[in-house]
């Protein structure tokens, strides 16, 4: 397609890619598709860069930072599911939107706030390699941002379980509500007065949902 005088053609490699958002233009790039697509390895070169942003089908998906509010949810559910695992040895908890490859050919890259890999997964004593996980985790949690669309977060969550999560946590901090998602079973709604639970990925872990979404501690608690 031609383009005109003021429309500039759309990029063709990672490196066009950042220099349209580093140079003086700054073009925008929430979306922006190139002429081939992109792969994992262009993505982690551009993450180096300080260009932060998921893979779908080797479309380029700018990311954003989180809010504060969000920030605190994440982290309050890191907590929890830490101190549950690592002294029983469960796995593996990344509580850092850290990148997972499930697809090539064209590349899909998805970077959940929280993963639990389970110790079948990721067995003590073998060495994690660098780069994106290749192991989709046993649970994801996402937390929905102010501007995220529902259908949006049930539509991830419904690809994770599609490419092999056994549970995933929708968690929505204006409501201050949890859906969770499960292979072959009805989407459960939990609101602030329940507890969340582990289900059969993590057997006996419990939290108060109130606990969830709690933004001050008190010390003489």
């Amino acid at each position: 397609m031609a383009t005109d005088a003021t429309q500039k053609p759309p990029p063709t490699t990672a490196d066009e890619l950042l220099l349209r958002k580093t140079g003086s233009a700054n073009m925008p790039i929430a979306t922006l598709t190139v002429e081939r697509p992109l792969t994992a390895a262009d993505l982690l070169r551009m993450d180096a860069d300080g260009l932060r942003g998921e893979l779908i089908r080797g479309v380029f998906v700018e990311t954003m930072p989180p809010g504060k509010i969000h920030a605190i949810v994440v982290g309050n559910l890191g907590f929890f599911l830490k101190a549950f695992v690592r002294p029983r040895r469960l796995g593996i908890v990344a509580p850092s939107e850290m990148g997972v490859l499930i697809e090539r050919d064209p590349d899909t890259v998805r970077a959940p706030d929280i993963a639990f890999f389970s110790v079948e997964q990721d067995p003590p004593g073998v060495e994690i390699q660098p780069g994106y996980s290749q192991n989709v985790p046993a649970l994801v949690v996402e937390v929905g941002s102010p501007n995220d669309r529902l259908s949006a977060m049930r539509e991830k969550a419904l690809m994770w379980l599609a490419h092999g999560a056994r549970m995933v946590w929708n968690v929505h901090p204006n409501t201050r509500t949890v859906d969770v998602y499960r292979p072959n079973r009805p989407v459960v709604t939990l609101t602030e007065d329940d507890e969340l639970g582990g289900y059969d990925v993590l057997p006996g872990f419990a939290c108060k949902m109130s606990e969830v979404f709690e933004i001050y501690y008190d010390a003489n608690a």
